[in-house]
């Protein structure tokens, strides 16, 4: 269907499955709760959304969620609905409102979460997609191969941009990849974003210079539109080579607004995320919005982390690392990202998370894993760097640990999860 936009839902409903079909395609195209005289014939069949599969999969005698219905019994099913590209474009925002808006407040409906999206060639076309993808964030790195390591500046907050910079001289010179801003951290009056861009650049510079590697340090530069873009030029002028960004705060508009605008990569953190996915009875699926985000032009995504200190799965978070290195669409470009691995994460969780995307094309990011290292934080690092040799050499991290002293320092001192 190269003219619609396909979505997949898990839903329940007191109305059974086929009917909530029903009412859910109607509300979120040419329908209502009573039937129209200008919603005619032939404007159902040019614009309505169509039903294109409903399978019954169980049900419950009580309801999931708070439902104003009420039913002898919940039918469970899974749901595909199209959509007329025509109706709302290629436009991500409008998309989403037809895919994800109303329709989970619908009163047929006593649970609903949306599983995938498919779109067509004409949205994918029409929308920029990652500038710097998994290729470019290498070259910039300097990381040809291999894992790509990195940190968050702890304490999240409370440091003083001066502290910061010391920290990340640190961490520069035991052999980081990339350091992030936490996202609590963006241009409070305590550490403003423009002091604390000076005084790392001038730290990541001279190391540079001095050494021929350039750390990336991803800012967080969230803000009004206008703020982000002064944040851009004042990043680039400093030599930066990443802009960090809460997407949740910021939306599709604003996330295309600054792919549009910036020189730099793009990292997303996906901050809030478990509002919208930690029910599996309402909400939406990580497939199914990353999609949208790298299509507005996130270079990075976070996954969360294998064996992470939150409550997702270690299967959910390869679901979401391999989804996010996955093609958008069978036609047009790949717009693959780079997948984000953090959340409590050590050298045990390495070989973990290359065997979930099946490639080493990932950035590994580790707080204490790292500054936690009974030998430092440089030792740190080389242990993360020792848990991907050992899965490239296709042993164990616990016996590749015998010849490498920090990979065993860190196997001991951090639990295994």
């Amino acid at each position: 269907m190269t003219d619609r936009i396909t979505a997949t839902y898990d839903i329940e409903s007191p109305v059974g499955v086929q009917q909530a079909a029903e009412v859910l395609a109607g509300e979120q195209s040419t329908g209502t709760f009573v039937r129209l005289a200008a919603e005619t014939d032939e404007l159902r069949d040019r614009s309505a959304a169509r039903i294109e599969g409903c399978v019954v999969t169980g049900e419950s005698p009580a309801p999931s969620l708070p439902c104003r219905i009420k039913g002898d019994r919940y039918e469970r099913g899974q749901v595909t609905i199209s959509w007329p590209i025509a109706t709302m474009g290629p436009s991500l925002p409008n998309i989403l409102a037809t895919v994800a808006g109303n329709l989970f407040e619908l009163a047929e409906l006593s649970a609903i979460r949306l599983l995938d999206l498919h779109l067509p060639r004409e949205v994918i076309d029409a929308n920029p997609g990652p500038r710097f993808g998994i290729a470019g964030t290498r070259d910039l790195m300097g990381v040809p191969e291999g894992p790509m390591f990195g940190s968050i500046i702890k304490p999240s907050v409370g440091l003083s941009a001066t502290e910061t910079a010391i920290l990340v001289r640190d961490l520069a010179e035991a052999g980081i990849d990339f350091i992030k801003d936490d996202e609590l951290q963006s241009s409070g009056p305590a550490c403003p974003l423009e002091d604390r861009a000076k005084e790392v650049m001038a730290v990541l510079n001279a190391h540079a210079d001095r050494t021929g590697k350039k750390v990336m340090y991803a800012f967080n530069i969230t803000g009004e539109i206008d703020e982000m873009s002064r944040r851009l030029d004042l990043l680039e002028k400093l030599g930066a080579t990443c802009a960090m960004v809460s997407l949740q705060s910021l939306g599709l508009v604003g996330l295309r607004a600054l792919r549009e605008r910036s020189p730099l990569p793009v990292h997303g953190h996906r901050n809030g995320w478990g509002l919208l996915s930690r029910s599996p009875h309402i909400g939406i699926s990580f497939p199914a919005m990353q999609k949208l985000w790298r299509l507005a032009g996130a270079d990075h995504l976070h996954v969360n982390g294998i064996g992470n200190k939150f409550t997702e799965s270690d299967e959910t978070v390869a679901e979401a690392a391999r989804a996010v290195q996955a093609r958008i669409s069978d036609e047009g470009p790949a717009f693959t990202a780079l997948p984000v691995f953090s959340s409590g994460q050590t050298a045990w969780q390495v070989a973990p998370s290359a065997e979930a995307v099946g490639n080493e094309d990932f950035l590994f990011c580790a707080g204490g894993g790292i500054m936690s290292h009974p030998d430092g934080p440089a030792a740190g690092i080389r242990s993360l760097r020792q848990a991907a040799e050992a899965y490239r050499l296709g042993c164990t991290a616990e016996s590749h640990a015998t010849e490498n002293p920090e990979l065993s320092s860190a196997l001991t001192a951090f639990k295994r999860k």
